[in-house]
């Protein structure tokens, strides 16, 4: 009997040492994944030079209005400046971490510009709208007007078969100027002229399915100095 009870307790003693050592997991748990990062916002006010103006200093202190980015990340900016919409002919580009930087550009030349936001974390915002701007020249009367923005349809867009309104705003940084327009449309990639000399900022064609075409607007004002168009291309479903 004796026997018997100390077999038993010492088979208890051995559970509640089990229970008890079973209860710890010192192994270390699995590491959670990392936050996605998020970009930071896209910078939604160019202040100044403002659109289609005129500078008289060409020594040119641009602003613009701040972004955020929704994890507190340390933002910067950059600033880029074309002579062209496309910004393809690329004549200054820097980063700054304020919403100011001054640049020197030279004098009676039609220039463009937008903002870019980035975080320390490799977050890129979408550029900011562009403004085009144009700086004094010595004597100059006159200025060419600067290359019309092309709206709509977004350029490497689709669209559906039937009539596709073409729209564009013009622009000129001398007060007062009417522009008339230039329209080329066609399946090449140099399209031919459509229309000459409108005054609208819009214009219907016609697309047919399947087919890729390509289009441009060139500007001219009221002293006959014309500005050739980017080309834009669209296709249809």
């Amino acid at each position: 009997m004796k026997r018997e009870i100390k077999l038993l307790s010492a088979i208890f003693a051995l559970c509640l040492i089990v229970a008890c050592s079973g209860g710890g997991d010192d192994s270390p748990g699995s590491t959670p994944p990392p936050t996605p990062n998020s970009d930071p916002t896209t910078v939604s006010q160019l202040i100044y030079p403002s659109a289609d103006l005129l500078c008289i200093d060409n020594n040119i202190t641009f602003e613009w209005s701040a972004a955020s980015d929704a994890d507190g990340d340390p933002i910067s900016y950059v600033i880029v400046i074309a002579q062209d919409r496309n910004f393809t002919n690329i004549v200054e580009q820097r980063t700054s971490n304020t919403t100011t930087v001054t640049i020197g550009l030279q004098q009676g030349i039609a220039y463009y510009w937008r903002v870019t936001t980035l975080d320390n974390q490799g977050g890129e915002s979408e550029p900011s709208s562009t403004f085009a701007f144009y700086t004094e020249g010595s004597g100059v009367s006159n200025h060419a007007p600067f290359t019309a923005a092309l709206n709509a349809p977004d350029n490497d867009g689709v669209v559906n078969p039937g009539t596709v309104n073409l729209s564009w705003t013009g622009g000129d940084s001398d007060t007062g100027d009417t522009l008339t327009y230039d329209i080329y449309f066609g399946e090449e990639v140099n399209p031919s002229s459509l229309e000459m000399g409108i005054t609208a900022s819009n214009y219907d064609v016609t697309a047919t399915t399947g087919l890729t075409y390509y289009w441009r607007v060139d500007s001219t004002d009221d002293s006959g100095v014309k500005t050739i168009g980017q080309i834009w291309a669209f296709s249809v479903n």
